[in-house]
């Protein structure tokens, strides 16, 4: 339904992911009056899709992402500590170690950590409620107030920033009594993500697909058996799935740019946009949050938010001039 006549919010949120709601929460601690709108339902697209690494040394990242994802991980125990100080629900880490493998095989233990996004999502929806933040679902906003700042975090729907959706289907899978699986594994295509605390203990995320097919959330019996192979390689736990049978599987849609860098700028005096973060939305949530809070404020950000600017596309396809 299209939104009733908005209050005259400071801040106007469009998109209420992890994305929206942590910049929320952000925004509210500096004394901002904020407004968060979805068209659905809260958190119910890519924030609870994911895996949940927060992959800050994965070297398939591009390089110009590497200051942003180790300024976010850095505030990270911080953000999860006031998610649960004000809603009560508490995001521990599932896993310190990732074990990431080169295309020859080779390993290396990485110092990484991941948390599961099916724990932050209600969580950080708690604590946003917890708090003065007005947020409305399955609401559409088809006038912009006119005194308010509006941030557009709509995710792979973003289409206007060079946005697009990228599929991922994963899967997870029971772990055999005997396995010893308490670390991440992971590849260039592949990865296993083991859930070691709270509802989902015992059990392992095997991902993903990288699929340009637009808003397709369908689940091919045959990617997941291509994934539960080349996770197969990777540890002799998931080797036999009579060992580790499959508990569910699913497909979500994430925000991919052209360069796989997000977009995080002011694009007017009014309208400010936080979109794209491809397959890190978990980890550059909090990160991010703090960078379009300062754009807000007027503020230079603590890192270099160049490479994010709304207008690169454009300026790399210019003509010289005559």
């Amino acid at each position: 339904m299209s939104s009733p006549a908005l209050p005259q919010a400071e801040i106007l949120i469009i998109g209420a992911g992890i994305i929206g709601l942590s910049l929320a929460l952000e925004l509210d601690a500096r004394g901002a009056r904020v407004t968060v709108v979805d068209r659905d339902t809260a958190l119910s697209h890519a924030s609870g899709a994911a895996a949940g690494m927060l992959a800050v040394h994965d070297p398939y990242n591009p390089p110009d992402l590497q200051e942003l994802a180790q300024f976010s991980v850095s505030v990270y125990t911080e953000f999860l500590q006031r998610i649960e100080r004000l809603g009560g629900m508490p995001v521990p880490y599932q896993t310190r170690i990732t074990n990431q493998y080169d295309a020859r095989g080779v390993g290396t233990r990485l110092v990484e950590s991941s948390i599961d996004p099916r724990q932050l999502a209600p969580a950080l929806l708690a604590a946003a409620k917890a708090l003065s933040i007005d947020i409305r679902e399955h609401e559409q906003v088809e006038v912009l107030p006119t005194r308010a700042q509006v941030v557009w975090t709509t995710g792979a729907w973003a289409k206007h920033y060079n946005v697009s959706p990228r599929k991922g289907q994963m899967l997870r899978v029971e772990l055999p009594r005997a396995s010893t699986l308490t670390e991440v594994h992971r590849a260039e295509h592949v990865y296993i993500v083991p859930r070691t605390q709270g509802p989902q203990a015992g059990t392992a995320l095997i991902g993903a697909t990288v699929e340009d097919v637009g808003f397709d959330l369908t689940t091919h019996a045959e990617h997941l058996v291509q994934l539960r192979a080349a996770a197969a390689d990777l540890t002799g736990d998931l080797r036999f799935l009579s060992d580790a049978p499959i508990v569910e599987a699913w497909a979500g849609l994430r925000p991919g740019t052209p360069d796989n860098l997000p977009t995080l700028a002011r694009v007017n005096e009014r309208e400010l946009v936080a979109t794209g973060h491809f397959r890190n939305g978990i980890l550059l949530a909090p990160g991010t949050a703090k960078v379009i809070a300062d754009l807000i404020e007027g503020r230079q950000p603590r890192i270099d938010i160049a490479p994010f600017r709304a207008t690169r596309y454009q300026q790399r396809t210019a003509q010289p001039s005559r």
